[in-house]
């Protein structure tokens, strides 16, 4: 019988689907303070009150569980940067940059190690982050029809290559805050007319956020 100085406790039994969902937040929740690779598999397992070999029952080796990890955060960045769908193109495209700003700022190190998947030796950490872009791409190029913008290999190229911009913008700013995060957010704003759109597209965009002022 348990003395009452010294209780029993009772750990919650979960599924094996809900055990690993567990460990990826509390990995998650780590990555937002500390690089990828300061996220200990001693410290998480400890946070669970399992066994450090338990984790490696659901997860191959600490790549493996640093993937994981990488994964659920960009589905989570893609999900808090989604703009309203009821918005018109400007609004769409600011309200996306404002969302995207404030996740990075609230985020930093789970951007840096995002960013950081697409310089790595790993194929895996490299795939995350081009289908992370990739969705954004494609989510900015479906909104830009509505400025009677073709969808054609130029028009995507361009697109990636403001992504770029605005990640590398964005990354600086975070190191080096000379401007303000609204400063921020128009010149992310401003420059994809300058690189994806022709004259007359970038004065219908113009024009769209003038109407909505």
């Amino acid at each position: 019988m348990a003395s009452v100085n010294n209780p029993v406790t009772k750990r919650t039994r979960m599924s094996p689907e809900e055990r690993r969902a567990q460990l990826i937040e509390l990995g998650t929740e780590m990555l937002a303070d500390r690089p990828l690779e300061q996220v200990s598999v001693e410290d998480i397992a400890d946070q669970a009150g399992v066994s450090r070999g338990l984790l490696f029952h659901y997860f191959s080796s600490k790549q493996d569980f640093h993937l994981a990890i990488v994964r659920e955060a960009s589905k989570t960045m893609l999900e808090r940067t989604a703009p309203g769908s009821s918005l018109d193109p400007y609004e769409i495209l600011r309200d996306s940059i404002a969302n995207y700003v404030d996740y990075v700022s609230e985020n930093r190190e789970t951007f840096i190690s995002l960013l950081r998947g697409s310089a790595t030796g790993d194929p895996d950490m490299r795939e995350v982050f081009e289908q992370t872009r990739s969705t954004m791409a494609e989510r900015t190029v479906r909104n830009l029809y509505k400025l009677n913008v073709e969808a054609n290999p130029t028009t995507e190229l361009a697109v990636r290559g403001w992504i770029a911009f605005v990640e590398e913008a964005t990354i600086t700013w975070l190191r080096s805050p000379s401007i303000t995060r609204d400063e921020l957010i128009d010149l992310n704003v401003g420059a994809l007319p300058a690189v994806a759109l022709a004259p007359g597209m970038i004065a219908a965009l113009l024009g769209a956020s003038a109407s909505a002022e």
